[in-house]
């Protein structure tokens, strides 16, 4: 059996991080091993418990989640930033990312889902709030982040892009991982994956975040 992903918890609220718990602990492969108010609590506890998973509030007293994700993975290197917040901004989730968070999840996220986000996140799986997806494309927008330049008219992803490919990408785009697109698209997860090293490569992306930039900025997705 395989050891479980351990969690850290950093929120304010002490009750909402005893609801954490409570409600991580119904999960057999998952473990809280520390928590904290605060960030500077967090650092002082990090090196010794080395999390796989880093649960961060944004709305901390002294700093804010986003700007103490740099301290806190030096502080635990190896450990997954995940945040866990109310924050709608897309200004704070662009920050996070940009500041090396594995991903941005909204606390309205159901209690299973949340438990399948972590386990991505452990597995270096970027995770975004579905809900969030349009304001990151903003945000990057809004910064002025470069977005995949237009390929030729002859060379546009309609005829790039297999039929398969154009679902694919489209799924990325909401925010799923290669497991939930294989079980969307009735397909193997491996099918998945080389479906996504396909499409970076043809559209020249480095990344799944860059593929749901060019899928929303060229309005790909259906309703």
């Amino acid at each position: 059996m395989n050891a479980p992903t351990t969690l850290f918890l950093i929120d304010d609220h002490t009750l909402l991080r005893r609801g954490l718990v409570a409600l991580l602990s119904q999960q057999p492969d998952l473990r809280v091993v520390g928590e904290a108010g605060d960030a500077a609590e967090a650092l002082r506890l990090l090196p010794a418990l080395r999390p796989d998973v880093i649960l961060l509030d944004n709305h901390l007293p002294g700093v804010r989640g986003v700007d103490a994700i740099a301290g806190l993975r030096e502080a635990s290197q190896g450990s997954r930033v995940l945040m866990l917040t109310v924050s709608e901004d897309g200004q704070d989730l662009a920050a996070a990312l940009r500041n090396g968070a594995q991903g941005y999840l909204l606390k309205t996220i159901d209690g299973d889902l949340l438990a399948q986000a972590i386990r991505r996140a452990a597995r270096g799986e970027p995770v975004v709030s579905p809900e969030m997806m349009g304001k990151l494309v903003a945000a990057f927008q809004s910064q002025g982040a470069p977005t995949p330049e237009p390929l030729p008219e002859e060379e546009e992803p309609a005829s790039v892009l297999s039929p398969r490919e154009e679902d694919v990408l489209r799924e990325i785009a909401r925010g799923l991982s290669n497991k939930e697109i294989a079980r969307a698209l009735d397909i193997a997860e491996t099918t998945v994956k080389i479906h996504v090293q396909h499409i970076l490569r043809k559209l020249g992306l480095s990344s799944r975040v860059q593929a749901a930039v060019y899928a929303s900025d060229r309005h790909r997705l259906t309703e």
